[in-house]
């Protein structure tokens, strides 16, 4: 991505959860910021494509969108049923997470890591929409890729002897694999009781053939959009790094 433009991709993931909230019922992911976060042109232009929302691949993606981040808020409120008072969501985009919460006397400080161009656009898209950021809210910018991560996040008031959840969504596919690997050892090094959700591309030697045209055609997208997908994997594969990286945490995978 171009350094000093915010990320297209996170763009359009805001607005496959936005188009959830116009065009399905029931609802997967309830959240009655995601059409305000957009830009009113953006979203303006939203409700009037009905006819391409309405067509089995967008269905479909948003799908898929929505499942991913309702599994991983699912998975935070019972990490918050075990104590943990810390949420970090790596490559936060127009992530609404922490703007629609219900009041709640348990304590959460929620870390937003993302590129900074996208970060100061998603804090310019609050404003705009009067959004109002709560005390409990983080931003941190960094770049995957530079290995800066753990800082990063201690800057910002992060405490690495308290249990931690995290969020990873729709990321892994543009990193690089050192990236990941390094990003996982720095969650491997987390206090335990916390916990990860985090997606993934499967090798395309694992995917059937509809599967295959699908990617190639999103591919195609993102890589004029300047982010072309780098880096998948076999789970088996997968599974085994992440127990070398901490056994005692995936003993239970």
């Amino acid at each position: 991505m171009n350094d000093a433009e915010p990320s297209t991709t996170a763009l359009r993931v805001a607005e496959r959860r936005a188009a959830h909230q116009l065009f399905d019922d029931p609802k997967v992911l309830v959240d009655p910021v995601a059409v305000r976060i957009l830009a009113p042109s953006d979203a303006e232009r939203l409700a009037h494509s009905g006819w391409r929302e309405r067509s089995p691949m967008s269905i479909g993606l948003r799908a898929w969108m929505v499942a991913r981040s309702r599994f991983a808020e699912d998975e935070l409120a019972r990490a918050r049923d075990r104590g943990t008072q810390q949420y970090v969501i790596l490559g936060a985009g127009l992530d609404t997470f922490a703007y629609r919460q219900p009041a709640d006397e348990r304590p959460l400080t929620v870390f937003e890591v993302d590129h900074p161009a996208t970060q100061q656009w998603k804090r310019r898209r609050l404003a705009d929409a009067r959004v109002p950021v709560p005390t409990s809210v983080r931003f941190v910018a960094t770049d995957f890729e530079s290995g800066g991560l753990a800082e990063e996040l201690d800057g910002a008031g992060f405490d690495r002897r308290a249990p931690a959840f995290f969020a990873w969504l729709g990321v892994t596919m543009y990193l690089s694999d050192e990236a990941i690997g390094s990003t996982l050892a720095f969650l491997a090094s987390t206090a335990p009781g916390g916990g990860v959700v985090f997606d993934y591309f499967l090798r395309t030697s694992s995917t059937n053939p509809l599967e295959r045209v699908a990617r190639a055609a999103i591919a195609h997208r993102v890589a004029h959009a300047g982010e072309p997908f780098r880096t998948s994997f076999d789970p088996p594969e997968l599974t085994a790094r992440m127990r070398n990286l901490a056994p005692a945490a995936c003993a239970e995978m």
